[in-house]
């Protein structure tokens, strides 16, 4: 068996050449998006589609989403420098594949803190804000 380009066999067939192409213009536009975004940002976002001019990024996160809708005239600016045929940019989140979600490790309070704790809650007056410190005390000396 003779060993062929994955090139060539991707051009061989009509559908897989109109889906190499469309996988070649999607990378071009991942590279533009490293190009025009700050770097930590582009690293935690992905070009998911280009239809209709709109380029739709899928962001790791809230808080990355957040900051490329905010960029995106800028960014749109500079990718339309190479790439006129981009006229809109859609931000949606999207974690990576693979990406679970971090869960936070508990951390306990420290003896001094609690301490610090008893104190606020003796000084407070009787209210809502009093007693929920000096339930928190009490469930912190337990742990």
């Amino acid at each position: 068996m003779t060993a062929h380009k994955i090139d060539k066999i991707l051009a061989g067939t009509g559908q897989l050449k109109a889906l190499s192409r469309a996988a070649q213009r999607l990378a071009e536009l991942e590279r533009l998006l490293l190009s025009a975004a700050p770097r930590a940002l582009s690293e935690a976002a992905r070009i998911k589609s280009f239809r209709a001019g709109t380029l739709v990024i899928s962001a790791d996160n809230a808080a990355v989403a957040s900051k490329l809708k905010l960029l995106a005239p800028q960014i749109l600016m500079q990718i339309r420098d190479w790439e006129f045929e981009v006229t809109g940019i859609r931000v949606e989140v999207q974690p990576a594949p693979g990406a679970a979600p971090r869960k936070t490790a508990k951390r306990a309070i420290g003896n001094t803190t609690i301490a610090e704790f008893q104190n606020l809650a003796a000084g407070l007056a009787d209210s809502p804000l009093k007693s929920a410190v000096e339930k928190l005390v009490q469930r912190r000396k337990k742990e």
